[in-house]
């Protein structure tokens, strides 16, 4: 593995600063720091030496601080650093908050330690182990988000989320598979909790568990609450598979029987997708919750995920996160058993790269609507409604212009996730929906040259269901799916995938094939379909997109403009404030009045708007009226979408 700038810069200003020496890169570069800088240790494939303790103690949840502490072997004196995780699996960038640690303190024999910070690798530490000793203890506070602004909430009144990659040091120079720990919690009183590792015991609030890998522990967080309740989703299966919830109140807990039977078939249905499992037992870890902050982050033995307060009360009424546990469970075939192979990094501070998240998320996300809609969780019409969602944003693409979809998958990297002033020309991490419709664009083909004998559930089987029980990962290459996908259907399948991946420029089209090759076409109504009308309503979403190109809030505030619409043009941005439409106050319904009447040449629409002192009128010469995505079924041709949201039944 080539050895990344940051690094081979931070290694020659030390051995400048041991040697004496002054080169150029020494004379720019070196740190004004109180002991030299040690080369930071390439990681090695080989065990570490000892077994490193890590205690958690959360029970401080008024102040929201977690204090870690860890007993860490040592073999000799000398330099030892110690990473803080960066680079996050899931996450998909170096996005490690190691602003949260405070109150480091670092002993051997008693006898405290003075550490530094490496300056390029800031998430390094490094500390002097003093002769005779064979361990040195690591005591640290993560300092978690109070509020929502500072970051993700992950203790409540009520839970907590233990993250391990943020509660740990490691010693660098190791592979994080061939470092183990044992961990334990101690939890406020009455408390319980979910998470994939072993337990060995639990009394009174104190959590202990069996010896674990890094890899595998910065994969197994916990869930934990005063209302908490388990529910078991494989009765008899031959491995256990759990749903672990809590929750804000107690009575958000209640599920009906019909809700938990269409959970456990979201379990059989994957079973007969992928034919194999790749744990030894999983759990699904749900927060029904407003408090809590929202995550929705795959492992490959369970996942975090977060809901609304009324997912098991009201199901009928929640859609937003209605097909988040069909997309984070797939997650354990698509991303955690098989993965892309520039995302094995030896350990959790080497960089990854993300060229194939169109697989590892694209996929996913393909599957997560499926084996949702399979399981009965979304109907078939919401599922189309979903399809018809997607295929407009990406039909015709105001970012593609300039930018192809593959490069979306750096976005976790260059963007980490933040708000973006113009979203639609500046496109983000599109490898998830652009994604799915390449993925569908590949189902419908197959079926369609096969004659309906194989479809995209047969490279399921063939590429995700193999090695049953197996849960050491899997690494693929671009070229491993297009030969997986030939033996499958005979196909030219790498330009297939790269003509729609690497698409960019005014003339390129949207991955939009496989919606009437599956017997549909897009079309535009003038009413919002029954999924987005539910789904906005519940979100608080007012849509204007398609048509003068608003997205707004309840307040009548705009939070989008699409680039090159009729808004764009007439200068708008997020943040203004729609005050009156053609002489009437702002509501969703005058704009859509307003809209409707201006199908008449010789109307327009006029809006006045407000942003802190400033008002604006603005007159839109805009005729096309209201404008929502549909799917139209193509009659006389089959419907391959339909087969595809029909569930297995074996």
């Amino acid at each position: 593995m080539k050895r990344p700038y940051a690094r081979l810069l931070a290694t020659a200003c030390a051995t400048a600063l041991l040697l004496g020496s002054a080169p150029a890169l020494a004379q720019v570069g070196t740190p004004a720091l109180p002991v030299a800088l040690a080369p930071i240790p390439e990681p090695r494939d080989t065990a570490y030496p000892g077994v490193i303790g890590i205690q958690v103690d959360a029970t401080d949840i008024d102040r929201r601080i977690v204090s870690v502490k860890q007993t860490i072997p040592v073999a000799a004196p000398g330099p030892l650093v110690l990473l803080y995780p960066q680079w996050i699996p899931g996450n998909h960038g170096p996005v490690g908050p190691v602003d949260d640690v405070a109150d480091l303190v670092i002993t051997a024999n008693g006898q405290r330690l003075p550490w530094v910070r490496n300056t390029v690798d800031t998430n390094a530490f490094q500390v002097e182990v003093p002769a005779g000793a064979t361990s040195v203890e690591v005591s640290f506070k993560w300092l978690t988000p109070i509020n929502g602004d500072q970051g993700r909430v992950v203790i409540t009144d009520e839970m907590l989320n233990i993250q391990w990659e943020k509660a740990l040091l490691y010693p660098a120079g190791y592979y994080s598979r061939q470092i183990t720990f044992q961990p334990s919690v101690r939890l406020p009183a009455g408390w319980n909790y979910g998470v994939a590792l072993d337990t060995q015991s639990f009394t009174d609030g104190l959590a202990t568990f069996a010896p674990i890998t890094l890899e595998h522990l910065a994969d197994s967080p916990m869930f934990a609450g005063a209302h908490y309740r388990q529910i078991d989703l494989d009765p008899g299966g031959r491995s256990p598979v759990r749903l672990n919830i809590v929750a804000d109140d107690e009575a958000m807990l209640a599920a009906t029987d019909a809700h938990i039977a269409q959970h456990r078939e979201l379990v059989r249905q994957a079973d007969r997708l992928f034919g194999a499992r790749h744990y030894n037992h999983y759990d699904f870890l749900l927060a029904v919750t407003e408090r809590l902050g929202g995550i929705g982050l795959e492992h490959h033995r369970s996942s975090e995920n977060s809901a609304d307060t009324r997912y098991f009360t009201d199901p009928t009424g929640t859609l937003a996160d209605r097909d988040l546990l069909g997309h984070e469970y797939t997650h354990s075939w698509n991303g955690k058993w098989r993965r892309p192979a520039d995302q094995l990094t030896p350990n959790l501070n080497e960089p990854l790269q993300n060229s194939l998240l169109w697989v590892y998320e694209g996929q996913t996300q393909y599957w997560g609507l499926i084996l949702t809609t399979r399981a009965g969780l979304m109907t078939k019409q919401q599922a189309l409604d979903v399809f018809a969602n997607t295929a407009a944003t990406y039909d015709d693409n105001p970012g593609r212009d300039w930018r192809a979809m593959q490069d979306t998958t750096n976005d976790p990297i260059i963007a980490r996730r933040q708000n973006q002033p113009w979203p639609s020309r500046q496109r983000s991490e599109d490898y998830y929906r652009e994604g799915a419709m390449i993925w569908l664009d590949v189902d419908t083909l197959i079926r369609e040259q096969s004659d309906g004998k194989k479809s995209l559930d047969d490279f399921a089987r063939a590429f995700f269901g193999v090695q049953d029980g197996s849960w050491d990962p899997a690494p693929y290459t671009f070229s491993d799916v297009t030969s997986v996908l030939s033996g499958v259907q005979a196909n030219d399948w790498a330009p297939f995938l790269r003509a729609r991946l690497d698409a960019v420029g005014p003339d390129a089209e949207g991955p939009l094939g496989g919606i009437e090759r599956g017997g549909y076409r897009l079309v535009w109504r003038e009413t919002p379909n029954d999924y987005s009308k539910a789904l906005n309503a519940e979100l608080g979403r007012v849509d204007f997109a398609y048509s003068l190109g608003l997205s707004l809030n309840t307040s009548n505030r705009v939070t989008a403009v699409r680039w090159d619409s009729p808004a764009f043009e007439a200068g708008l941005t997020s943040g203004w404030e729609v005050v009156a439409v053609n002489g009437r106050a702002a509501s969703a319904a005058a704009i859509a009045e307003a809209i409707t009447a201006a199908k008449d040449p010789g109307v327009q629409v006029e809006m006045m708007l407000k942003k802190g002192d400033r008002f604006r009128t603005i007159r839109f010469d805009y005729h096309g009226g209201l404008r929502y995505p549909h799917l139209e079924r193509i009659e006389g041709t089959p419907d391959r979408l339909g087969d595809i949201l029909t569930p297995r039944r074996r």
